[in-house]
């Protein structure tokens, strides 16, 4: 299913979430101006690699504790490809604007980053002896979802279904994704016990979705709101 537009209004300008989408594609463009060797140094130095974490755990001072967090940052506005980039800002676009509308400005901003860190550190736990980069805003944007799911439930999203374009209540679309990716993780974790898995980091997904569902009501509501819909 591909979400192609949501019918909930917002009361303000998505600055924020149009800054984030912007310097992920900024960003990408540096990247895919890159020769090879100098990306894949790129993405090795910026790009989260859970075995660092665990030979630092292990007692090797061989990745010193900055260059093992550093990367839980900026491995959030790294992509491995275009369709990889567009597809998540895609999904940001249409879903963020509302959260950012709910949060305010600098709260949707903290909220974004600190999902993201908790995605990314799901994604290290299940797997932490994996030596696969591991880039992308997927998790933050999980975190984007569940907050939707938790604040929209019933605002409804047009929907491309094979042949098919429908109106889905959120609830309906953000829980498959939810479900999906949950399911996924799962037979990934059973089908590769003990070995890196690489590919896609569904646990990532799972837990910033469901971080993002826990903590936007725990970062409350904005202040101040509008009384006219602007888009």
């Amino acid at each position: 299913m591909l979400p192609i537009r949501d019918d909930q209004p917002r009361y303000s300008t998505p600055f924020v979430n149009y800054f984030l989408i912007g310097l992920n594609l900024v960003i990408f463009l540096f990247e895919a101006a890159l020769d090879p060797q100098s990306l894949n140094l790129l993405i090795h130095q910026f790009g989260v690699v859970p075995y660092h974490l665990a030979v630092f755990l292990g007692g090797s001072h061989r990745y010193p504790l900055p260059a093992i967090v550093l990367p839980f940052f900026t491995s959030m506005f790294l992509h491995g490809s275009w369709m990889h980039v567009i597809g998540n800002m895609w999904f940001l676009y249409i879903f963020g604007d509302n959260v950012e509308d709910y949060l305010g400005h600098f709260k949707y901003l903290v909220f974004y980053i600190l999902t993201g860190l908790i995605a990314m550190s799901t994604q290290v736990a299940i797997d932490l002896h994996s030596t696969v980069p591991t880039v992308g805003a997927s998790g933050a944007i999980a975190g984007v979802l569940g907050a939707y799911f938790v604040l929209y439930p019933r605002a409804r999203v047009l929907t491309w279904f094979f042949v098919f374009v429908l109106w889905v209540p959120a609830w309906v679309i953000l829980g498959y994704w939810f479900v999906l990716n949950f399911l996924s993780g799962t037979a990934t974790t059973l089908a590769v016990p003990g070995q890196s898995m690489g590919g896609v980091a569904f646990w990532a997904h799972v837990g910033g979705f469901i971080s993002g569902a826990l903590l936007v009501k725990v970062f409350g509501e904005r202040g101040l709101r509008y009384p006219y819909a602007v888009g």
